[in-house]
């Protein structure tokens, strides 16, 4: 992804989880040893300590960790709707333990809250979701992946800063490098904290002159907390809800960045999951979404949403969190997310769409291979061409339109030649 990443889901890259080095070339090594030696010189010219940086670089990462560049470049053959994702991450252990870790933490949380306004059932959410309640960190060493990408030319300068960000760290709290274990992406502790993050928001919430996110429950959750109370977090509101849209609703007014009060969705016939008439203040904000589609689930989302996409811009990242914090809040049993018939998409048929986007349709996206909100608005322009109803997905339908696009005529069907009769 190509955004300035504050924190890296451990939810994916649990699955693609490596260790061990892999072998460079002579050629590798000797173009590896000549960065080494040019970035240890860039920290220092920064301001981190020579000690520092001797002491990191005396002995280890001597390679770049091939593994973690593999990583960083696979990408599943499937994309997961968003109702195979929740029951992924928000199954029924997951919500067990997080009631129960909920209820026994809540005297540490509620403090917490009195501070930084964040609801509890939402940091033990987020703690669930990271890191599967602390017990899975990444079993990367820091320092060596934001070595190895910040030697990889993909994304070099935004790992490199990172780098700086953690030797940066060590500098000021004198923690031991090898002792500093995140994902393969450098995120790090019980709530995946990149180092850019720790820095400007984590606290030793138990004044004993250390910030320690990878112990201290306490520091974590409330360094957590400190970051969302930062960038907005209303301790008056929750995620949002899912909703049953009218018959007629127009599509093209989903989206998170189709805002309207809640007094507006009731006059467009939106109604709670039950049918029933919302109960949200009338004054309020909220956007509608429609993750998987027309033939799927709808959910009015509120700013606290947007909160969570902070953290990982991610839709189905975020409705885990807020679904496993009603879940929490609400102590009710877990359910299994209903799949749907929501096309199944694969990661050729996204780069597929994105590059018939950007030489068709307007607009420039990422060829990533994800369907992200700038590609789902995109793909309502294409819908619109197409006279397609425009909820951002892209069904079989579309995907059989674009394939035989003619850009001559656009969408519209080609009319054959007229064949004249023998004799006329």
């Amino acid at each position: 992804m190509h955004f300035p990443l504050r924190f890296v889901s451990l939810a994916s890259a649990l699955i693609l989880s490596a260790s061990a080095c892999a072998s460079p070339s002579a050629s590798e090594d000797s173009e590896y040893g000549i960065f080494l030696e040019n970035l240890k010189k860039e920290m220092v010219s920064r301001g981190i300590s020579k000690k520092t940086v001797d002491d990191v670089y005396k002995e280890s990462y001597a390679v770049p960790n091939n593994n973690v560049v593999k990583i960083d470049r696979k990408q599943t053959e499937f994309v997961l709707t968003s109702s195979d994702y929740l029951n992924r991450v928000v199954n029924q252990k997951r919500v067990q333990t997080a009631q129960k870790q909920y209820k026994e933490l809540y005297p540490v949380l509620k403090k917490i809250q009195d501070k930084y306004g964040v609801q509890p059932h939402y940091i033990v959410a987020f703690w669930a979701v990271e890191t599967n309640f602390g017990q899975n960190f990444g079993g990367f060493q820091v320092i060596d992946v934001l070595t190895t990408l910040s030697y990889d030319k993909r994304r070099p300068k935004f790992f490199k800063e990172e780098l700086y960000q953690a030797l940066k760290i060590i500098d000021t709290w004198h923690i031991d490098h090898i002792k500093m274990q995140g994902s393969w992406a450098g995120a790090m502790g019980h709530f995946q904290f990149m180092p850019s993050t720790f820095n400007a928001y984590a606290v030793d919430y138990n004044n004993d002159n250390t910030i320690d996110i990878w112990r201290s429950f306490e520091d974590a959750a409330a360094s957590a907390a400190n970051y969302l109370s930062s960038i907005g977090w209303n301790k008056n509101q929750e995620w949002g809800q899912e909703v049953s849209l009218p018959w007629n609703f127009d599509f093209s007014q989903s989206g998170r960045g189709k805002i309207k009060t809640i007094k507006e969705w009731k006059k467009l016939g939106i109604k709670t999951k039950g049918n029933k008439k919302l109960s949200l203040p009338d004054e309020l904000k909220a956007a509608i979404i429609v993750p998987e589609g027309k033939k799927g689930k709808a959910y009015l989302v509120l700013n606290n949403f947007n909160k969570i996409m902070k953290w990982n811009r991610s839709e189905n990242y975020a409705l885990a969190i807020g679904i496993l914090a009603d879940y929490i809040r609400t102590g009710k049993t877990w359910k299994e997310s209903q799949p749907n018939s929501a096309l199944r998409l694969r990661t050729d048929d996204i780069l597929l769409i994105q590059a018939f986007i950007n030489r068709f349709g307007g607009t420039k996206v990422d060829e990533d291979g994800m369907l992200g909100n700038k590609t789902r608005e995109a793909i309502k322009k294409v819908q619109k061409k197409a006279r397609l109803p425009q909820d951002g997905y892209p069904d079989a339908v579309l995907l059989n339109k674009i394939n035989n696009y003619n850009p001559d005529i656009g969408f519209a069907v080609p009319v054959p030649e007229r064949k004249l009769h023998k004799g006329a």
